[in-house]
């Protein structure tokens, strides 16, 4: 099993030959004693399938998951399964998803065929007001799709016509079908394991069945990137598919536009107060170009750093920021049965604050926790970056410059030290937002006590 210790996890995720000049080199490494091995990860649960978070949690922040358990562990740190869970409870629930996927899809298939079938669009198939694009690569799709299958059976669209949709939610749904597949066609293709059909097919379902479950959200670029290492790692679309929805739980709001604004602004605003404190100097400079609004950062918050990590890179970047923020209530907070709801309140409360990743133990420490929306770890890791490289963009005459620095980085970060950085400004931050809120506490006492003397004065006067 550990044969391939001491090489890159590459070797998992092939490139393709003709691509491999074009990606960055892995950094990550797979290490006896500090990645994760199944053989420690399979001795952390008991004999009825408990198991303790606690002893994995620093042992990916050390050395990451080896890839070979990569898909299951992050089950976990996802919040898709309870830690305190037994086999028994875990494979029923695993099998009761499944069955919610399969639902979704027939429901997804039953508005447009290709669902399922094996094949993906990147043309649209309809205008905002319902009517049907008769397009002719989307005509080719549907009939290739009603040829008879291997075992002489009719496709799923035999039978199916493109005709006017008044249904609004619907419209909207079918307007999304087009862009997914236009993003599947650019995710990760320098990959091996993109240049089968069926794991295209795969992505574009898994994509087009999430806009229509998150319908508020529905689909939005990026989201591809953030989805495909579930596929490759989950090899049951199934679980890929509620892998990927634990994810945008965490996520969503960053994708969720209202109004003129998108999501992610607000993660924007949080980095520029957060760099604010830690390097006055630099936010002064970046605001003076005019960029005070950091949307120069926002594609490493949209898709986590996708495009400045390899990929196996990321995903170790990924895990190591799961496991820092890792809550033991995380399965019950995203989870929306009445039943298991009604488990967790006869639950005994987490005694051990082991059971918690290290972010998250600081975020308790400092009463960050009790905050109304605790900032991610994430934005701590772009104002790292942005720390470091604080020299260059100061001199920066431009925000077409910064861009330029920015994107310089890309395979030149190493995951581990970003994610150590980003805890060390956390803790820098925590302590002098507490250090600016005593002085402000002291202010308003000196203040109050200042207008309780002269209403006294006063009082004596009358």
């Amino acid at each position: 099993m550990w044969r391939n210790y001491g090489a890159s996890a590459d070797s998992f995720y092939q490139v393709r030959p003709e691509c491999a000049d074009d990606v960055p080199e892995t950094k990550f490494r797979i290490k006896v004693g500090k990645t994760l091995s199944s053989r420690r990860w399979h001795a952390a649960f008991t004999p009825e399938g408990y198991l303790d978070i606690g002893k994995i949690l620093s042992r990916v922040c050390r050395g990451g998951i080896h890839p070979s358990i990569r898909g299951e562990v992050w089950e976990f740190l996802l919040g898709c399964y309870d830690s305190k869970s037994t086999f028994e409870e875990r494979e029923q629930l695993r099998q009761r998803r499944r069955v919610q996927y399969a639902a979704l899809k027939e429901e997804c298939r039953g508005m447009f065929p290709l669902i399922g079938s094996g094949r993906f669009i990147s043309a649209p198939v309809i205008t905002e007001d319902g009517d049907p694009i008769l397009d002719p690569i989307v005509l080719q799709e549907l009939n290739a799709a009603k040829e008879p299958t291997s075992v002489g059976q009719v496709g799923p669209s035999n039978g199916f016509e493109l005709v006017k949709e008044h249904d609004k939610k619907v419209i909207q749904w079918k307007l999304s079908l087009h862009q997914i597949g236009l993003d599947v066609i650019r995710t990760d293709r320098t990959l091996v394991f993109y240049e089968k059909q069926e794991n295209l097919s795969k992505l574009w379902d898994i994509l087009a069945v999430y806009a229509w479950f998150d319908k508020e959200v529905s689909y939005c670029q990026g989201m591809s990137d953030l989805c495909s290492p579930m596929i490759i790692l989950l090899d049951d679309e199934a679980d890929g598919f509620w892998c990927f929805e634990r994810m945008m739980k965490r996520l969503r709001k960053n994708f969720r536009a209202t109004g003129n604004s998108v999501g992610v602004e607000a993660q924007l605003s949080n980095l520029a107060s957060i760099t604010q404190v830690i390097d006055p100097k630099l936010h002064q400079h970046l605001e003076t170009l005019g960029g005070g609004n950091y949307v120069f950062a926002f594609r490493m918050l949209m898709v986590m750093f996708r495009r400045e990590f390899s990929f196996a890179d990321s995903l170790y970047l990924w895990e190591m920021m799961w496991s820092l923020e890792y809550d033991p209530e995380l399965f019950f907070l995203y989870e929306e049965d009445p039943d298991l709801t009604a488990e967790k309140s006869g639950r005994a409360k987490v005694k051990s604050i082991r059971q918690y990743g290290k972010y998250e133990r600081e975020n308790m420490r400092s009463g960050g926790k009790d905050a109304e929306a605790p900032l991610p770890i994430s934005v701590f890791l772009v104002a790292s970056v942005l720390k470091d490289k604080s020299a260059k963009l100061t001199e920066a005459r431009g925000l077409d410059e910064v861009v330029k620095i920015l994107n310089n980085i890309t395979g030149n970060l190493d995951a581990r030290k970003a994610c150590s950085s980003a805890m060390k400004l956390h803790k820098q931050y925590l302590k002098k937002v507490v250090k600016q809120r005593r002085v402000l506490w002291s202010s308003c006492d000196i203040l109050s006590e200042h207008n309780d003397n002269i209403i006294s004065l006063l009082a004596k006067k009358v």
